[in-house]
């Protein structure tokens, strides 16, 4: 700072020196000018254009001056004032009045504020002198410039204050990095103060930059990425050319080194070490592997291949592109028994490689890779991978089909046993051997109705159930001709009645053929004919086409519905198998009616019925009247039906018991409002009987009159003695001595009786005169059942 105030004086006596110069030299020329003009006018009044009286040049002023007084920025001074303080001097413009001032009499500016040339280089100002007293103008006003002179108080700065560039790893010497620029707001054109030099504080030896320019380059050879990826740099920019006394700035500049593919891929070691399982399936890992390269990006792509060993078929790999590593796996299925360790070179190479850098030798590397295969329990292997078999049809059963064999490819080698899926043999046509694995039928087979039949064989280790293996089977059932032919559709026949002089032999009647279950090689060629018995039929024969078709003609006319309106014709048919089969079918003939031109008319015998007499009306009538009285005979026997039914219906056996419960604990025999007798009584026998419904009685039997109680009656023991005399009185009833069932369950009830013992009947067809030779003890059940036949006389 003290050197700035030094700086700040100097500039100033130099300004005022210039001033006072440059007054001093406008003041003498205006004097002599001013007084050549006054003698011309003494000497002869010649009247000239006056010249201006102002005198001076521009002003300068020092910016940034912090002195205690104004600045004497110049002085302003008319030729017409005398110094007796009769002219005025006015200052107007840029800045007067405020940073500018006149003294009005001697006309001396003066600037009262400190200026920035970086704020404003000049300042454009009016002067003009007049008369103090009127204020009129004793000049024109005159227009002129104060400029600030600059000084150097502004350091260079930068455009960032921190940069960020990339370079290549490795490049060479002098290679362009990135340019720093800095600006000075001091005025270039005045002096050192804008001259700006560039310099490096920080990151050499790495880095340079060029003074003028600001422009940053690599200062050394081969940087490494994979050894140093970033860079600092620190920049100088320094104003008055660098030299001392100058203002400075600074800058700070990341560089970063990009990568290139300089580095091959490496594997950390050179053998790994695997293992696979013999049960494996394709398309498992097996291991992983990794070469490391240092670059990145796709730099440090590497690619995994197997160029060499003796696994190279059954082993594939393949890169992981996100983990960079290389991914053994099992392409073929394996056999510990076979052979029990493998061996691939595996090789890993960059995918893009930097032609710059090809010098530095192969971008690959090789490994060796060990894989050992285990053991492990493998289920059983047949010796084919499907079987086809061949039985006749027809075949008795425990015929054997055929034969699978599986057997243990393991070292222990366990038995093996044999069984069908039922799921694939619902109809259990084929059973097999559990130990031989013959396949033999179980029941004869039909070629026509399944050809070929379809089954799976499973194939299990006897020491280990889990372990199994299964096999398609297909069966092709052999034809043999078991089946004659038939026609192959139901034909029949039309011939026209006609008159025996009119000639219509040899006429073709129908053309058929026939179909056959069999194969073909058991079934075409057929053969057609007349049974021997019948070979000389006067009516009708066949001629075979021998197309597997034939002819069937009329060999005769005369034909008439009156006499036979229906011929039947048996036709032999006989397929090509070894042996041949043959069958009778029977061709239907009617004989018709026709018109003149052999068109059929009619076939039906009727039209020589109605000649009898009967009109189709009198058929109707006829049809309508048998068919009112098989209504009439429906009728009859319904209503007769309904007639012998009885009023109560009992089910055979449906004998039932009625168990009526008192929960009522009363106060002994003495109490009679425990319950109500009524609810005991049967409201619908009132009228005096009540049916039975334990038996289904043959006949009614009527109680005498005079032993039913009064309805309303509460003796207990009259109400029990009158039901033991009905039972004891009734003969159709069992010897119930002691007990009566009630069956009634009361008026509405819609659950109907509970009893069981309406099971019983007397109405059954079995014989029970072999209880009369048990014993006495069954002499009353004898009794009971035997004197149903006396029953049955009686009625």
């Amino acid at each position: 700072m003290k050197e700035n105030y030094c700086l700040h004086a100097i500039l100033v006596c130099l300004g005022m020196l210039a001033n006072s110069q440059a007054f001093s030299t406008e003041k003498s020329n205006h004097l002599r000018s001013l007084h050549a003009h006054h003698e011309k006018g003494k000497e002869g009044q010649v009247l000239q254009r006056s010249k201006r009286g102002w005198v001076w040049n521009q002003f300068f002023v020092i910016e940034e001056y912090t002195g205690p007084d104004p600045v004497l920025v110049g002085r302003l001074h008319s030729d017409i004032d005398s110094g007796d303080g009769n002219i005025k001097y006015i200052l107007s413009g840029e800045g007067a009045g405020t940073i500018f001032v006149i003294d009005d009499k001697s006309g001396n500016i003066h600037a009262t504020k400190t200026l920035d040339r970086e704020e404003r280089a000049q300042y454009t100002l009016m002067a003009q002198a007049v008369d103090r007293d009127t204020n009129r103008p004793l000049e024109p006003p005159s227009e002129f410039i104060v400029k600030v002179q600059d000084i150097n108080d502004n350091p260079p700065e930068f455009l960032h204050e921190n940069y960020h560039a990339n370079v290549p790893e490795r490049s060479n010497v002098g290679t362009s990095v990135i340019q720093v620029t800095a600006s000075d707001a001091d005025d270039p054109t005045y002096g050192n103060s804008a001259k700006l030099v560039y310099s490096i504080l920080e990151g050499q030896p790495y880095f340079s930059v060029e003074a003028q320019t600001g422009i940053i380059r690599t200062a050394l050879p081969n940087m490494d990425r994979e050894a140093k990826e970033e860079y600092h740099v620190v920049i100088q920019a320094k104003d008055m050319g660098g030299h001392m006394g100058g203002l400075s700035g600074t800058t700070k500049v990341t560089i970063t080194l990009t990568d290139v593919n300089d580095n091959p891929p490496k594997f950390p070691q050179s053998v790994y070490q695997m293992s696979v399982s013999e049960a494996a399936v394709p398309g498992e890992e097996v291991g992983r592997l990794k070469a490391k390269d240092p670059d990145i990006g796709e730099n440090g792509l590497v690619t995994y291949n197997i160029i060499d060993g003796d696994g190279m078929e059954l082993f594939e790999i393949t890169t992981d592109y996100e983990t960079q590593e290389g991914v053994v796996k099992l392409k073929k299925p394996v056999d510990f028994e076979t052979k029990k360790a493998y061996n691939l070179k595996v090789e890993a190479a960059n995918v893009h490689i930097d032609p710059k850098f090809i010098s530095n030798g192969p971008f690959k590397d090789t490994v060796t890779v060990k894989i050992a295969v285990e053991d492990a329990d493998e289920p059983p292997m047949f010796l084919a991978p499907s079987y086809i078999h061949e039985v006749q049809e027809n075949a008795a059963a425990g015929t054997i089909v055929g034969r699978v064999h599986a057997k243990d490819p393991d070292a222990a080698g366990s038995p093996i046993r044999y069984s069908i899926d039922r799921h694939t043999d619902l109809d259990r046509y084929f059973s097999i051997g559990q130990e031989d694995g013959f396949i033999k039928t179980t029941k004869p087979l039909d070629r026509e109705e399944t050809a070929w039949l379809n089954i799976s064989v499973f194939a299990t280790e006897f020491h280990n159930r889990h372990q199994e293996a299964k096999v398609p089977v297909a069966i092709r059932v052999i034809d043999v001709n078991d089946n004659a032919p038939k026609f192959a559709a139901p034909y029949e026949g039309f011939i026209c009645e006609s008159d025996q002089t009119k000639p219509v032999s040899n006429q073709p009647i129908v053309s058929i053929s026939a179909d056959d279950k069999d194969d073909t090689a058991n079934g075409p060629r057929f053969l057609f004919s007349l049974p021997p018995e019948i070979v000389h039929n006067p009516n009708f024969t066949v001629r075979d086409n021998r197309d597997n078709t034939a002819g069937v003609y009329v060999k005769r006319g005369g034909f008439s519905r009156q006499k036979q309106d229906l011929y039947l014709l048996p036709i032999v048919i006989s397929d090509g198998g070894i042996p041949p089969m043959s069958s009778t079918n029977t061709l239907t003939i009617k004989v018709c009616g026709c018109d003149v031109n052999g068109a059929l008319l009619s076939c039906n015998a009727e039209a020589y019925v109605l000649n009898a007499g009967l009109s189709t009306g009198a058929l109707v009538a006829i049809l309508a009247c048998i068919v009112i009285l098989l209504v009439i005979v429906v009728l009859f026997v319904t209503l007769r039906r309904q007639k012998k039914e009885p009023l109560i219906v009992f089910e055979e056996e449906d004998v039932r018991e009625n168990i009526i419960t008192y929960d009522d604990e009363g106060g002994g025999e003495e109490d009679t409002e425990a319950f109500d007798i009524a609810t005991l009584q049967n409201p619908d026998g009132i009228n005096g009987f009540i049916p039975r419904k334990d038996i289904k009685p043959e006949y009614q039997y009527m109680p005498r009159p005079g032993l039913r109680p009064a309805p309303n009656s509460v003796d207990v023991d009259d109400f029990i003695n009158t039901r033991i005399q009905e039972a004891d009185n009734d003969p159709t009833a069992p010897p119930y001595d002691s007990i009566q069932i009630y069956g009634y369950e009361g008026r509405g009830s819609v659950a109907g009786s509970l009893s069981s013992l309406e099971s019983a009947t007397t109405d059954s067809d079995l014989d029970y005169d072999y209880l009369q030779n048990w014993g006495p003890r069954f002499k009353k059940l004898a009794d009971l059942y035997g004197s149903k036949d006396t029953f049955d006389d009686d009625s």
